[in-house]
């Protein structure tokens, strides 16, 4: 289409808006549209385009896609491909089709193809309205190529947290506990807390807690207890899940079975509660090794049968398990009935197990100690 014919079209369409406009501000609007299209301010015309979009000013049916038909897509080729994605991000969400608004940013996915953030993006936002729509397959196989390509972009920034939230639900969606725990902070990590509603705070911190204490392989409970986001379930009916966090980070049984009141509530818990013990019990060896002079960390069976409340017959497998998944490095010696531990795997500490005597100063060379979240290397 020349130029000269579609810019007729675009200023009957800017003409047709000022007209309708149901106020004077919003008409001085569209005004100023008109003018900046015409002068070729196309940065000035993006910028003012993204905070437009985000406005009330368009709240009929379609009338955002109807912009960009009429509008946007005359210039879309001049303007930098994230920005444009941006503003068609608020355009798909407008049909309400999900069909057509995967059609639609398919189409605007082959004109930002030069643009490595700008094709994340795009890619991100399909992910999420096929999986809206229950097409976990094909998101499964889409956050693993963008994820892929994700990594090769240096700078953490709002991409990321819009991946890491589409990864996170498609995870929680499949009960993929150890993998939601994990984006789930990831997207904590990329963005300001503050700017979560409460209420949004207090589920994604019920949720992530739940996915901490299923999860497998996940043993370390330092990280999520020292991120803010916890604050939110403090002095509300889930405190007790702070609570239990606790407990499992220390190894403490006792305290598991306090809590069994709370966690029964759960059926997801209640049901996983022979894994749950065994989880547990593991981190109650870890906190054994941890607790001990750096000089005598050779364990008696009996010490970790009282902790872990299990019988001495029950030790063996017991260790057995805690240095099959990596949490520590020793030997077993039956005949002696003794555990030498050797290592303790690096972790985040809590604060009470940061309050250690200064004689212990030489065995928390092995552990580091972090009050604020740091994105996990993916």
């Amino acid at each position: 289409r020349p130029d000269s014919t579609m810019s007729t079209k675009v200023k009957e369409y800017l003409a047709e808006r000022q007209g309708s406009a149901p106020s004077s501000e919003l008409a001085f609007q569209w005004v100023d549209f008109d003018d900046l299209y015409t002068r070729k301010l196309w940065h000035q015309l993006t910028l003012k385009l993204k905070d437009f979009i985000h406005g009330e000013c368009l709240s009929r049916p379609n009338e955002l896609f109807e912009m960009y038909e009429r509008f946007l897509s005359d210039f879309e080729h001049r303007i930098n491909p994230l920005s444009l994605v941006e503003i068609v991000l608020r355009v798909a969400g407008d049909i309400g089709d999900a069909s057509r608004a995967i059609e639609f940013l398919e189409g605007i996915l082959v004109k930002v193809k030069g643009s490595l953030e700008a094709t994340i993006l795009c890619e991100t936002e399909i992910g999420s309205t096929k999986l809206k729509r229950g097409d976990l397959e094909e998101v499964k196989t889409l956050i693993r190529s963008t994820g892929d390509r994700l990594d090769t972009v240096d700078t953490v920034s709002f991409i990321h947290a819009r991946f890491y939230d589409l990864s996170s639900q498609y995870y929680l969606l499949t009960s993929a506990h150890a993998e939601y725990y994990r984006d789930a902070l990831r997207f904590l990590g990329c963005t300001n807390v503050d700017d979560i509603p409460m209420e949004e705070q207090r589920d994604r911190a019920f949720k992530l807690s739940i996915a901490a204490i299923l999860g497998n392989r996940v043993y370390n409970f330092g990280e999520l207890l020292a991120h803010p986001i916890l604050k939110s379930l403090e002095g509300t009916e889930q405190q007790w899940l702070i609570d239990l966090l606790y407990a499992f980070n220390s190894g403490n049984l006792p305290r598991f079975y306090e809590l069994r009141s709370h966690w029964e509530t759960q059926s997801a818990l209640v049901q996983s509660e022979a894994k749950l013990l065994e989880k547990i019990r593991i981190l109650c060896v870890m906190e054994l090794t941890f607790t001990r002079p750096s000089t005598n960390r050779s364990i008696p069976f009996q010490v970790i049968a009282d902790a872990s409340q299990i019988s001495v017959k029950e030790v063996e497998l017991l260790v057995m398990k805690a240095l099959s998944v990596g949490l520590v490095k020793g030997t077993i010696d039956e005949v002696k009935q003794l555990v030498n531990m050797t290592w303790v795997q690096p972790r985040v500490l809590d604060l009470p197990q940061v309050k250690i005597s200064p004689k212990k100063h030489e065995q928390t060379k092995h552990f580091y100690v972090d009050q604020r979240h740091v994105p996990t290397a993916r």
